[in-house]
């Protein structure tokens, strides 16, 4: 997540006197730690600690993998556990991955490219953006609509660098899918973030979560996409946003994917952006059940990996008893990992948590030609494709509003 320059830093500090107590506190700490943080999050420096909820490097190594078991779980009253045995290969042909056999890492893998990546604008009521559609070439001789996955790039990072730092849209073209990345104007954050901290950019009807609506609506009436298997993803403020515009207008969205962001609610200012970022935030609860998966490196320097935690257990929160399973891996040569999924029984699973050792502000897995990418984490694309492909909205579920 890029974050302002110290001169905007300093413009935060005016208000400081106004706040009282331990928001004060916090405010402070924010600002006054504001270059360091900076150094840290583009020039190295010392990571974040790990949060008391986040798994150590230590945990997560293969010499202190210990086997599973497995028990529902009430919601509220989590419990621990240890890993189980990775599933079969669901219908669309992906297999979790199994701790016996290393994950792959998308720096790895190759895929010829046989559809079209074309750009576009889109006008709404709600303002314009331009955009990129990855359409493969399955799409000209389909016999049903294809799913459609919404990716939300990264602070700085525009729609052909995060298209080559996730690789998606080879996963696209391995699996069918067509994939649209908006574009973030610069004239509407400095930076190029998308501004999940502001208010009238949290909520269905208005602000940018209005605008990628539209947009979606407009990819699936345009390229007659499958309407029950439309998700959404992103990175860092990306992220944010995508758990933002899922929770808004569910009857668009079956799932969500969140890589290094920060949950709904989290912030409503720069000043509570900060803080979240820094120390982690548990937002608000969502309003409905959307199935989540998240990914965090457990030493992320930009973003607090505590905030995956609170990612995962918020979504937890509307299923009423869930069946945990953990699974400890690690990719051949790459790092270690934990996932923590919550199913119904032994089948699809709902939320997903992974957890990369060693970490860094990076998508998992991702090309290192592109931005803010960890090529030596496992495939967060290839899971989140996954993942969403288990997911569809029904009739009832997307007939509800129309804004």
């Amino acid at each position: 997540m890029t974050l302002p320059g110290i001169g905007l830093w300093m413009d935060w500090a005016v208000g400081l006197a106004e706040l009282p107590g331990r928001q004060m506190d916090l405010a402070e700490s924010a600002i006054l730690g504001a270059h360091s943080f900076w150094s840290q999050a583009f020039g190295g420096g010392t990571p974040v600690p790990d949060a008391p909820d986040t798994p150590s490097d230590g945990q997560l190594s293969a010499e202190n993998a210990k086997k599973a078991t497995v028990s529902p779980v009430p919601r509220g009253r989590p419990q621990t556990s240890d890993r189980s045995q990775g599933a079969k290969a669901n219908a669309n042909g992906l297999t979790p991955q199994n701790p016996d056999r290393p994950v792959k890492s998308r720096a790895k893998t190759t895929a010829s490219y046989g559809g079209s990546f074309t750009k576009g604008v889109h006008t709404s009521e709600f303002g314009t953006r331009s955009f990129k559609l990855y359409s493969p070439a399955a799409a000209e001789t389909a016999t049903a609509p294809l799913p459609l996955l919404v990716m939300l790039h990264g602070c700085s990072q525009t729609p052909d660098d995060f298209a080559q730092g996730t690789g998606m849209n080879a996963l696209a073209e391995e699996f069918g899918f067509l994939v649209v990345y908006p574009a973030q104007e610069r004239k509407s954050q400095t930076y190029g973030c998308w501004n999940w901290y502001r208010r009238g950019d949290q909520s269905r009807g208005g602000g940018e979560p209005a605008l990628i609506a539209s947009l979606t609506r407009y990819i699936i009436g345009e390229h007659e996409a499958d309407p029950a298997k439309v998700y959404i993803a992103g990175l860092s403020a990306g992220a944010s946003a995508a758990l933002i515009v899922a929770a808004a207008y569910p009857d668009i969205f079956a799932a969500v994917g969140a890589h290094s962001g920060v949950q709904i609610g989290a912030a409503h200012d720069e000043i509570s952006a900060m803080v979240a970022m820094q120390q982690g935030a548990p937002g608000l609860g969502n309003p409905a059940r959307m199935p989540t998966i998240s990914f965090h490196g457990a030493s992320d320097n930009v973003v607090h990996p505590r905030n995956g935690g609170f990612i995962a257990a918020r979504a937890l929160e509307p299923y009423p008893c869930l069946r945990k399973t953990e699974t400890t891996g690690h990719v051949a040569g790459g790092r270690h990992y934990l996932q923590t999924s919550h199913s119904v029984g032994r089948g699809r699973s709902l939320t997903e948590h992974w957890v990369v050792a060693g970490a860094p502000h990076g998508w998992s897995g991702g090309n290192a030609a592109g931005s803010y990418t960890d090529p030596s984490g496992p495939d967060a694309s290839r899971e989140m494709v996954r993942f969403f492909l288990r997911h569809r909205t029904t009739v009832k579920q997307r007939s509800p509003l129309l804004i």
